[in-house]
């Protein structure tokens, strides 16, 4: 077979490859070698390439100008191609891997070729073979008829991607056949699996032969993508190679040696009789087909022919190698790539070969386009309806595409036109990578969206990708499967892989009941298992479980209701089946009797898991496997944001409630009469109203008796001695007032007009509604329905005349300042985010979910103050408007794991984040917000969000997080993701996910940890205690109006907070979980450290050292800590200082 030979380079350019180290990223260097390699060894040195100065402004050749035009004409821009380019270099083989490969291949072939003979024996007759070396092969049934004697092979030869030129890293496998003499084997050997059975004989015979051998590294078993009835020889070189290749041995029958037509789908060729080892009086032409097993005998016969067809098409194509090359990383990217029924480089390969021959692409294209245009042809051809296939004329006994179909779910005939290359993978995966292939021509389509990294880089493991997951954790269970679905003749077509036979029967029973609540359906494949050649072949059950993943349709999903066809149609009776007794009659409103089925689910968090019910019950009803055996991971972390005992809810109902509740004030406030102004907007301002406050505010009832009575106002106010009553969030509202002449041009009277206005939106609110009300010059507090409603008049102008004074000469200046920001953050920037991402949340209704997990992570893991929850909000609404490569997350869990993605993989030094609020951003503004960043990267900020309305600033995070505590969050971001997804996806892990919510808090210096009682927010702890404090609430139905006004806004643990930063932020800083956390962790700032000398101003909390003449200070640590005391007295449980953690 012709070997393809890669392009060589200009000589003085080539990297030398005598390298001894292990190369990982092998991609070629451009330089020059200097002359010192010559001397003994000695370490290369590399040297630029000099040009000469007409070679610098040479003219560009044709070759060069055809590049430049079409990089322009296809690519977004020409980095993409620049990065693809690169991509190839780094999966290409080097030349000094090629050098070691075929090295040990020519060792490999020699030791094969003298295999010693054995005499003849009976198949079932093992006592030729040594006790060390196992039969890759499970002999069931026992016997078969049948003689075997081991020789020498008739040839050997290197097949499959290495001699074609498309094998990549990582995974080298180079594939070499193994012939098996034709005096071994018999033309009657395909029936009973007697050719299977020698196969595996023939590599047993093998592998105790290469066992005594020292050029072999080692040695193990496999199976060709998992199917048993075709086990491989894996072989490694020895010494520090032996992880950088693998050389898997294909045993197969001479070419020709079997008629293909004996392969029919529709044939038999194992009897029942034998299998089962019952008598039968069946005929040979009642036996059922066995078209898997015929294919997996056929697949043996072909190879060479395959490699052959591959060689002549590749050879027209120069692109062709780096068209496969793509498509592999592509399709191991999405986890397709291997297992059984898995879309293989061979499928990849014969794939883009398929579209060459049928001229749907041409000869000349670019690996680029191979790849666009083959996963256009994916995205738009259903191989599970319309088959294709590669023979240009088969012969008579060839069989047709229709007969194909009956056989088998997928369908891509090889060019013999007899094997169907595609026999073992199910419609479901097929499914899958249609979906990918259309997700993937959608981004790449879309200028705003970094195609080359969704496309390629971005791995998609099913955890992160499916919006619900559940595992059958005992296979073994499939067996019973088998017999309730009456399977024994396909059971016998799989040779007893019970596992493979039940797959899509209960695939197909699944899409049944899920039917409209799902986008999409799959499953893991089976990964190729792996074997010591001393052990015996494994058993079907042991494999790991059996993995799921549904896309949903958000608005159909979590339907409680499912409605089925009238009771005196035909199709009641086939509903009634699928169902059986949760299947009721129902009368409707429109009239209507039909059947139908009721699930459970009261609250959202519960309608959420309405696909579990179906799939737990359909999977027991019609496939005899038990509730236990199922684990289904859909809502494991939705824990953490849960309350109520009695109707767990994870704060939809709450939200929802709050909403509904300012709904009502803003039309109250809208219909006030009796105002010197009338009111413009009212605009909420509060995380509550945009659904994504982590615990929404609960409307509380409260129990007078536990307060004291303030004089004046007989406002509550907490008891000595009491725990701290709880904790009740005010709203904000921003109520704007229309513009004026009369409005002042003084911040002050400004000030005074709105304070005005807060004591008569106050006494209007109290006259017609009867609310309780308490204005105050900065806002005015409304009691209604439970919650406290916090409503901020505001006046357009203000910000600009806060920028404006009077230097001394009088003239006017216009500066910007903080306060002036402040005050257009609270009334501009936040209610038009709220309002926005209350939209966001009407189009998917896991958004608000999403970022209280979030929310609540950064709380947890005491990064509240760094990531604000503004900045929070908007890092998960990126996911939701460019979710490339994925599609919008479907769930709160994996729209969590989305984020903790985010946070740990994008390139925060060199990229914006942009988030196109409201599509409002077209690809100009995109290529400017990215151009202005790279301009002013130094002066922005560390993390940069680009909305519409602010692409040049990152008002959001311009004060917070440092680059200390980004990285920070990063590394923790990146160390949940993985612990999070291995419990998630591992059955025998703890099912504990609150572990990721447990901060690691051996990084920090000093630990305050607090007294329970005045921690107001305790249950909203990651870890609730068990023993609660009663807090001034009652049961009961809410009061909607009047009545005392409650405590508003009294947290002492950030009211301490607050005062410990005030006093000691130049020494150190102070991290706290907002929600329910007892511990507030101190870390120094190294720099607080450092000694200062002696001034009179400096000694706040500092020591003097003299040291000879100098007089410097530093931190008085003890003085500090013992400050810590007095300032949180009461508060304070103790004071864990970790003295090593310093030095003084």
């Amino acid at each position: 077979m012709k070997k393809k030979q890669p392009v060589a380079e200009d000589p003085a350019e080539m990297i030398p490859s005598e390298s001894h180290e292990e190369e990982e990223n092998e991609a070629p260097v451009k330089a020059k070698k200097s002359k010192t390699e010559e001397s003994g060894g000695e370490e290369v040195v590399y040297h630029p390439v000099k040009l000469s100065r007409s070679d610098l402004y040479r003219p560009p050749t044709a070759e060069e100008l055809n590049q430049l035009k079409e990089a322009e004409s296809l690519f977004h821009c020409s980095l993409l191609k620049m990065q693809m380019e690169e991509l190839l270099k780094e999966v290409a083989l080097s030349e000094r891997r090629k050098r070691q490969i075929d090295s040990f291949i020519q060792t490999v072939t020699k030791l094969l070729q003298t295999v010693p003979e054995s005499p003849e024996v009976e198949v079932s007759d093992l006592s030729w073979l040594s006790s060390a070396v196992k039969v890759p092969f499970l002999l069931v049934p026992k016997t078969t008829k049948g003689k075997f004697h081991m020789t020498p092979p008739a040839s050997v030869d290197l097949i499959g991607s290495y001699p074609l030129g498309t094998c990549t890293k990582p995974r080298v496998m180079v594939d070499l056949a193994v012939t098996i003499p034709a005096d071994v084997l018999h033309p009657k050997d395909v029936v009973n699996q007697r050719y299977p059975r020698k196969r595996a004989l023939y590599l047993a015979g093998l592998a105790q032969y290469l066992a005594s051998s020292s050029d072999i590294g080692g040695m193990l078993y496999s199976c060709l993508h998992g199917n048993r009835l075709r086990p491989v020889l894996l072989l490694t070189p020895p010494g520090k190679g032996s992880s950088s290749f693998t050389v898997r041995v294909h045993a197969c029958p001479p070419p020709g040696f079997f008629k293909p037509s004996r392969f029919h789908p529709q044939r038999n060729n194992i009897r029942t009789e034998w299998y089962t080892g019952l008598q039968t009086s069946q005929s040979e032409s009642s036996e059922p087909p066995t078209p898997h097993y015929n294919s997996s005998v056929l697949g043996d016969l072909l190879p060479r022919a395959h490699l052959q067809f591959l060689s002549a098409v590749s050879s027209q194509c120069s692109a062709f190698a780096d068209g496969v090359a793509l498509l592999k990383v592509w399709l191991r990217q999405r986890e397709l790539h291997q297992g059984t029924g898995c879309f293989n480089g061979f499928l990849a390969s014969m794939l883009i070969a398929y579209l060459l021959t049928s001229r749907r692409i041409s000869n000349s294209m670019t690996a680029y386009q191979l790849l666009r245009n083959t996963l256009n042809f994916l995205a738009s051809t259903d191989l599970t309806v319309n088959g294709i296939s590669l023979a240009k004329d088969p012969d008579s006994t060839a069989p047709s595409l229709a007969e194909f179909h009956d056989a088998f779910q997928v369908v891509f005939v090889d060019p013999s036109g007899h094997l169907n290359m595609c026999a073992d993978m199910t419609a479901c995966t097929y499914k899958q990578l249609q979906h990918e292939a259309s997700v993937s021509m959608q981004f790449w389509d879309n200028p705003t969206v970094d195609g080359f990294h969704s496309l390629l880089m971005t791995p998609k493991p099913m955890i992160r990708t499916s919006d619900h997951i559940f595992q059958l954790c005992e296979l073994v269970k499939l067996q019973s499967s088998c017999k309730k679905l009456n399977l024994l003749s396909e059971l016998m077509d799989h040779s007893g892989n019970y596992v493979h036979t039940a797959l899509p029967y209960i695939l197909s029973l699944l899409q049944r009941g899920l039917g409209q609540r799902i986008h999409l359906l799959t499953h893991s494949l089976s990964p190729d298992p792996e074997w010591s050649v001393e052990s015996e072949a494994p058993k079907h059950k042991a494999q790991p479980p059996l993995s799921f993943g549904v896309l949903l349709m958000p608005e159909l999903a979590a339907s409680a209701l499912e409605r089925g066809p009238p009771a005196d149609s035909p199709k009641a009776a086939e509903f009634r089946q699928l169902w059986g007794s949760r299947s009721e009659l129902r009368r409707f409103q429109d009239g209507a009797i039909t059947e139908a089925v009721l699930w459970d689910g009261d609250s959202m968090c519960q309608k959420r898991l309405v696909p579990r019910q179906i799939v737990t019950h359909l999977l027991q009803l019609h496939a005899d496997i038990p509730e236990s055996s199922v684990r289904y991971v859909g809502a494991m972390v939705d824990d953490v944001i849960k309350t109520g005992s009695e109707l767990p809810s994870t704060g939809e109902e709450e939200s929802l409630l709050v909403v509904q509740s300012y709904d009502d004030l803003s039309r109250k406030l809208w219909r006030l009469e009796g105002l010197p102004l009338s009111i413009t907007a009212v605009q909420g301002a509060h995380p509550a109203l945009r659904y994504t406050q982590v615990f929404p505010p609960l409307p509380l009832k409260l129990d007078y008796s536990f307060f004291d009575r303030e004089k004046t106002s007989r406002s509550l106010v907490p008891k000595e001695g009491k725990p701290c009553p709880a904790y009740i969030t005010p709203i904000t509202v921003i109520c704007h007032m229309e513009g004026s002449g009369k409005w002042p041009h003084d911040r002050l009277a400004i000030r005074h007009i709105r304070t005005a206005f807060h004591i008569r939106l106050g006494e209007l609110l109290k006259k017609h509604h009867n609310y309780t009300c308490r204005p105050c010059p900065t806002h005015l507090d409304v009691w209604k329905d439970g919650l406290v409603f916090r409503i901020h008049v505001a006046y357009h102008r203000e910000p600009q005349v806060l920028r404006e004074s009077v230097n001394a000469e009088g003239l006017l200046v216009v500066r910007d300042n903080e306060e002036a920001h402040a005050l257009e953050m609270a009334t501009i920037h936040k209610p038009l985010l709220t309002s926005t991402l209350h939209g966001l949340q009407q189009q998917h209704p896991c958004f608000g979910a999403v970022c209280r997990l979030a929310k609540r992570w950064l709380g947890a893991q005491l990064f509240s103050d760094d990531i604000t929850e503004d900045t929070a909000d908007l890092l998960v609404a990126s996911l939701f408007l460019q979710p490339a490569p994925f599609t919008p997350p479907g769930s709160p869990q994996v729209g969590f794991l989305r984020f903790l993605h985010l946070l740990s993989s994008f390139d925060w030094r060199n990229n914006p984040l942009v988030v196109n609020l409201n599509n409002q951003l077209a690809a100009t503004d995109y290529t400017e917000i990215k151009n202005d960043f790279t301009a002013t990267r130094e002066s922005l900020p560390v993390l940069f969000i680009a909305t519409p309305k602010d692409k040049k600033q990152s008002i959001w995070t311009k004060r917070a997080p440092s680059v200390q505590m980004l990285q920070r969050v990063v590394m923790v971001a990146a160390e949940s993701l993985k612990l999070l997804e291995n419990q998630l996806m591992d059955s025998n892990q703890i099912q504990d996910v609150r572990v990721v919510m447990r901060p690691p808090l051996d990084a920090y210096d000093v630990l305050i940890h607090l007294n329970p009682k005045q921690v107001p927010l305790l249950v909203q702890a990651v870890d609730p205690p068990t023993v609660t404090f009663s807090r001034g609430i009652m049961a009961g139905n809410v009061t909607q109006s009047g009545g005392a006004l409650p405590v508003i806004d009294y947290n002492p643990v950030s009211l301490y907070m607050a005062e410990l930063r005030e006093a000691f932020g130049d020494l150190a800083l102070f991290f706290c979980d907002p929600h329910g956390g007892t511990v507030i962790a101190v870390l120094w700032k190294p720099k607080a450290f450092i000694p200062m000398p002696f001034k009179t101003s400096q000694v706040s909390a500092r020591s003097v050292v003299v040291t000879g003449e100098e007089a410097n200070t530093v931190p008085n640590v003890e003085a500090i800590l013992e400050d810590f005391r007095i300032m949180g007295k009461g508060l304070i449980k103790s004071l864990e200082a970790r003295t090593e953690k310093w030095s003084l």
